[in-house]
């Protein structure tokens, strides 16, 4: 055993390492409080306009947003159409704040 330590000790704890940080990260990246819907594109509606509509329901910045649902929805260039579907991402947190509010009028 103390061979194997020896010669392939940098090789182990590098691996522990790896697998250290990538738990810590793991954990960084959790995306259990997002969300994703679907929304219809109005007639005249620009992606601009659809991240203003969800501000309050996402932890986006606008450019952040646009370039989210541009990625995930294979847009190029702001080219949407009216009657388009898209996926936007939401928090739940802020959804769920938001329908009980809502709820409440």
């Amino acid at each position: 055993m103390k061979k194997v330590w020896d010669n392939y000790s940098y090789a182990i704890i590098l691996f522990a390492v790896s697998i250290a940080f990538g738990a810590v990260f793991a954990g960084q990246f959790n995306t259990s409080d997002k969300e994703y819907i679907t929304v219809t594109v109005e007639e005249g509606e620009s992606i601009w306009q659809i991240a203003e509509k969800f501000s309050g329901d996402h932890k986006l910045t606008t450019d952040q947003f646009i370039s989210w649902v541009e990625k995930q929805n294979g847009i190029n260039g702001n080219n949407i159409l009216a009657g388009e579907e898209l996926v936007v991402p939401v928090s739940t947190e802020n959804r769920a704040t938001t329908e009980i509010a809502g709820g409440m009028e």
